[in-house]
């Protein structure tokens, strides 16, 4: 009888995940999972105080203290958002400051390069929680991996005039970009207890995520906190016409207000009487930022201009634009790019060309029409997808990468270029890229529901080993070469050299559509000479 207990016992430690050895960091301890193949996952680890009652729409609060070994084996709950563009990512909740590590050596040897992925989703969709982002196979390339939550929409892009006044730096809204700040110091303090190095880390993100990548590139608040950039799929430039400018505070005060008269609330309503409405209350009243009904994302254009982020004179002292453009974006190395066909979520390539291009060219229409009129391209697709594409993320992504390069920082530029297999028809590969970046392709693709479904195979598997290596290497020195990968040379204004990562493997290039690219860049001059 004893042999049968003591069998049943061994079974059920063999069904159940090994945990890890306890860890202390800022709040008390926590115990992860061990990882298969060696090595240990941490998720669901709290960076700051749960942001509900009072501390709805404040600064993120220092941790709460806890007492024993608080369970890190299981992700914490998605940020509140609707709609939920990623089955994976429900439940959500409020309380959702997390974040999760993963490292290929427990415990920690030698300090390693971290990489912190912010999520993307618009800024007011997407979390950590989606299994395309798993860490584990970048971690086991030589880094600390980290991904985190951040607040969304309402919760985490929102200013009122009675938040500015309680404010002691008289400032509301960048909730979210003041979350990110504060898991960046949470990596400062703590990387080191699971083998990283604080004084090698890098950020990235993909769509919204990049552009907040971008954002903490301009503000000052996130100093001395990441040392490299990349960024995919969502320059700083993005076309002020596709989803609109950065608000002053004054002006994002004012749609504060508006959102608060949705909710139900009297004009000059206070602070205590803005954090009473429910969160239901709040998500059941937000536009429906992916409905596709033009070129641009005019529910982003009315509601939420550039995805939330606003110059409120604390978080941005300065439009971000301006501060790249005049070369004082953080002096750290940025690796920027974009997919193939790549428009904003939310938005279709325009239906009439010819009205797309007078909107956005003005004046300078007629020379983009000899551009654009019957110039198909098997990769690019359409013309009219061309200019979705040339008109949002692949144009702005080189402007930027000009202002970087040109104040004599470190930069590259890349292309991916692999239709996913099974989806070549699909139009918009906004996103694709992410499985390929974390090693992740067999999960599936990342923008929800697949269809058709994504059918990874040795193609999709070389493509991503390779991206992985560039990333991996990009985060360890700042340079994105190393043995086994082909050449990718800086970008620099004048050859704007960039990789393409294709079906057939990466190949340097350069001037990806340089003369659509140059009339955009001398559209952009004309308009802020205005």
């Amino acid at each position: 009888m004893r042999s049968w207990a003591l069998l049943v016992a061994a079974l059920a430690l063999t069904s159940t995940t090994a945990l890890a050895q306890t860890v202390s960091v800022t709040g008390g301890q926590i115990r992860g999972a061990m990882l298969q193949q060696g090595g240990a996952a941490f998720k669901g680890v709290p960076y700051a105080a749960p942001p509900v009652g009072k501390l709805r729409w404040r600064e993120p609060a220092p941790v709460k203290r806890w007492t024993g070994a608080r369970d890190a084996t299981s992700f914490g709950p998605a940020c509140a958002q609707l709609p939920v563009m990623i089955p994976a990512e429900a439940p959500n909740s409020e309380d959702c400051l997390y974040l999760n590590i993963w490292t290929a050596e427990w415990p920690g040897g030698s300090r390693k390069p971290v990489m912190v992925w912010i999520p993307g989703g618009g800024n007011f969709g997407g979390s950590a929680t989606n299994p395309v982002t798993d860490g584990e196979s970048l971690a086991r390339r030589g880094v600390v991996m980290v991904t985190l939550n951040y607040r969304l929409g309402s919760f985490g892009f929102f200013s009122h005039p009675a938040l500015t006044r309680e404010s002691s730096h008289h400032a509301s809204g960048n909730q979210g970009i003041l979350d990110q700040i504060a898991a960046l110091k949470w990596v400062r303090e703590n990387i080191t207890r699971f083998g990283g190095d604080p004084d090698n880390v890098t950020i990235f993100g993909e769509s919204a995520g990049a552009l907040d990548v971008n954002i903490l590139m301009a503000s000052p608040l996130s100093k001395g906190l990441f040392n490299r950039a990349i960024a995919a799929s969502a320059p700083l430039a993005i076309s002020e016409n596709l989803i609109g400018k950065s608000d002053t505070l004054a002006q994002a005060e004012k749609r504060g207000e508006t959102a608060a008269a949705r909710w139900g609330l009297p004009a000059g309503a206070t602070a205590s009487e803005l954090r009473r409405i429910s969160t239901e209350a709040i998500l059941q009243a937000e536009p429906n930022y992916l409905k596709a009904d033009s070129y641009k994302q005019n529910a982003l254009i009315e509601n939420f201009p550039h995805i939330g982020i606003i110059v409120d004179g604390y978080v941005l002292p300065a439009n971000p634009v301006e501060t790249f453009s005049t070369g004082n974006g953080h002096p750290v190395a940025l690796l920027l790019g974009n997919n193939f066909r790549d428009w904003v979520p939310g938005t279709r390539p325009p239906s009439d060309l010819n009205a797309a291009i007078d909107d956005v060219f003005g004046p300078l229409s007629a020379r983009a029409r000899a551009l654009y009129i019957d110039q198909g391209d098997a990769l690019h697709g359409t013309p009219a997808a061309q200019f979705s594409t040339d008109a949002s993320f692949r144009c702005d992504t080189i402007v930027q990468l000009i202002w970087h390069s040109s104040a004599g920082k470190t930069a590259y530029q890349f292309e991916f270029a692999h239709p996913p297999t099974g989806r070549e028809s699909v139009a918009n590969n906004h996103g694709a890229d992410v499985g390929y970046q974390f090693g992740t392709v067999k999960k599936g693709g990342f923008a929800g529901p697949a269809n058709p479904p994504f059918k990874p195979n040795a193609v999709d598997a070389q493509v991503s080993d390779a991206m992985q290596g560039y990333w991996t290497n990009f985060a360890k020195t700042g340079d994105p070469n190393g043995p086994g990968l082909p050449v990718w040379p800086k970008f620099a204004p004048d050859t704007r050299s960039y990789i393409q990562l294709a079906d057939a493997g990466p190949v340097a290039k350069e001037g990806l559509r340089r003369a659509t690219c140059d009339l955009l860049i001398e559209n952009l001059q004309r308009q802020k000479s205005k």
